[in-house]
């Protein structure tokens, strides 16, 4: 194995986990802007979970992520994102047929970021995410 390839493989972990976390972002603003009666808020309603805490642990998910591999500079600039986003999108519902506009939401967005970066930040430096980002592939 040359020199190259540890670097190489960390990086395709990297971009393995830019991807999830788009993917990530991208299925939050679908979800916010779905009309209430479609199937996706229908199904999500069946689970029983309070709309509060599905605010929580998605903007969780989302600055959890970046927080686990991203330098700190992104770090901060990705919570703040997902901040805004959660705001935003908020606002966004507005416009948006059976969905109501609250600042709760807004406010558990932002718990959750919180909450994502508390788990992520000390996360990477776990012996668990150094082994999956950095160990060589045999």
């Amino acid at each position: 194995m040359t020199a190259c390839a540890p670097i190489m493989v960390l990086e395709r972990r990297k971009r393995l986990l830019r991807v999830l976390w788009s993917l990530a972002i991208l299925a939050v603003v679908v979800g916010s802007l779905l009309p209430g009666d479609s199937s996706a808020i229908r199904m999500l309603d069946q689970l029983k979970i309070s709309d509060k805490l599905q605010h929580f642990g998605a903007y969780a998910v989302l600055a959890l992520l970046p927080a686990v591999h991203e330098r700190r500079r992104f770090v901060l600039a990705a919570a703040l994102f997902a901040v805004a986003l959660g705001i935003g999108l908020e606002f966004g519902q507005l416009d948006s047929s059976g969905r109501d506009f609250e600042v709760g939401g807004m406010i558990a967005d932002t718990i959750g970021v919180g909450a994502g970066l508390l788990a992520g930040i000390p996360l990477r430096a776990s012996s668990l995410v150094r082994t999956l980002l950095y160990a060589s592939p045999q």
